[in-house]
């Protein structure tokens, strides 16, 4: 029915339009299929309340200012219960409510869609139920309030105070909630499927059972917050459940993203690293080993000696040295090596070491005490003349994967 036939009812009055609506020209139950809406802009609102509108034909809806003041009274009360808000004001699509004092209102239930409710007061409301569906809630205040089985799904809740706030089984999908306070707040069983978690504060939350497919994480402050049985699939699909939201994504693209999988493959199983000086003389036998390792159909990793400036130097090495199928140390005229050595060798049995050394070059003092770690190999001797010909190289790939292949069948 076209818009303008809905505004003739509407103006026959209140009786006419509810039984209009309950029944159709037949006397039979009348069975919503248009949705249409028309513009109700600039309708008294108290002209509105008892009409049935069951959430249609109000998009345009917004309350006269004379209304604004009962409404917040009304709302800001508490003692009006869902079961007795007139229709006019149960369905408030695009209403706004900006800067508005509601805490501890009662808005449970009621359809909210699109309000504007930017730095709003709604500290200990009872909002259990409502439609906010692509609200705009920036910047309010929704600490303490009661907020199970809502439904906010598109929000911006960017800034937003939630602190303590209880969000149980709410649908939060695709909610932004960019530097938004939730700690400790309830989001129990919550949907938060392609929600926004940039610089959000969790700590304390608790999200067990969680749908977080999709969820982008940035910068997340994480705490003490409990992170139990977070569902990282689909609906429908086979569940999936991890207890890291921050892992979350990662799991996911290893299970269903081949390109992943052997990315990951490669950095376990053909990672080499390769540790020593960056002097020119040094680079050279660096580069051959290199060349070599690449032709061995391994992945060389040759880490120079440029610290970046948020980490530590040796806690890089570390970290590549866990991703490694084994070292190799060229100990030639040490000077970060010891440091380094002393870093990877007691906290990593699996990754076997070896070290090579220059021709009539001398190992330093304390590298003596390496020798009684299985996993650090005898040390080989090379010359600059027959480094580029590979022949020691291979001898020490042998060596290393020999030594893997039995700590492995330990």
């Amino acid at each position: 029915m076209a818009k303008q036939a809905h505004l003739e009812i509407l103006q026959r009055g209140v009786e006419h339009w509810n039984r209009w609506r309950a029944f159709d020209s037949h006397g039979n139950p009348r069975h919503y299929t248009d949705r249409t809406d028309p513009d109700l802009r600039g309708w008294d609102g108290a002209f509105l309340r008892e009409f049935d509108f069951h959430g249609r034909f109000l998009s345009q809806y917004v309350p006269h200012p004379s209304e604004l003041r009962e409404l917040y009274e009304a709302f800001a009360d508490g003692t009006l219960s869902p079961d007795l808000v007139p229709y006019g004001w149960k369905y408030l699509t695009n209403v706004d409510f900006s800067f508005a004092l509601l805490s501890h209102s009662n808005l449970s239930h009621l359809t909210l869609s699109r309000a504007r409710l930017f730095q709003a007061d709604l500290a200990q409301a009872n909002i259990i139920g409502a439609n906010l569906a692509d609200a705009d809630l920036r910047g309010a205040n929704l600490s303490n309030a009661s907020m199970n089985g809502a439904w906010l799904p598109g929000a911006n809740l960017s800034g937003a105070n939630l602190d303590r706030a209880c969000l149980a089984s709410a649908n939060l999908a695709r909610c932004n909630f960019s530097g938004a306070n939730l700690q400790g707040s309830d989001l129990r069983g919550s949907n938060l499927e392609g929600a926004t978690f940039v610089n959000t504060n969790i700590d304390g939350a608790d999200l067990t059972g969680a749908s977080v497919y999709g969820l982008a994480v940035w910068d997340l402050k994480i705490g003490s917050a409990t992170q139990r049985n977070l569902i990282i699939t689909q609906r429908g699909q086979p569940q999936v459940t991890i207890d890291d939201l921050e892992m979350a994504q990662f799991i996911y693209l290893i299970l269903n993203n081949k390109a992943i999988r052997s990315a990951i493959d490669t950095l376990t199983t053909k990672v080499v690293l390769i540790l020593g000086r960056f002097t020119p003389e040094r680079k050279i036998v660096l580069d051959s080993i290199r060349a070599a390792i690449r032709n061995a159909n391994y992945l060389p990793v040759l880490f120079d000696f440029q610290a970046s400036e948020n980490r530590d130097l040796t806690e890089t090495i570390s970290l590549l040295a866990h991703l490694a199928r084994f070292v190799i140390a060229d100990i030639t005229d040490a000077k970060s090596i010891p440091q380094e050595l002393q870093r990877i060798v007691p906290d990593l049995p699996s990754v076997p070491i070896q070290p090579i050394i220059e021709k009539g070059a001398e190992t330093y003092s304390m590298f003596e005490h390496f020798r009684h770690y299985p996993w650090v190999l005898p040390t080989q001797e090379y010359s600059q003349e027959d480094i580029t010909e590979e022949v020691n190289l291979r001898q020490l790939l042998v060596a290393a994967e020999t030594h893997r292949s039995k700590g492995t069948e330990k």
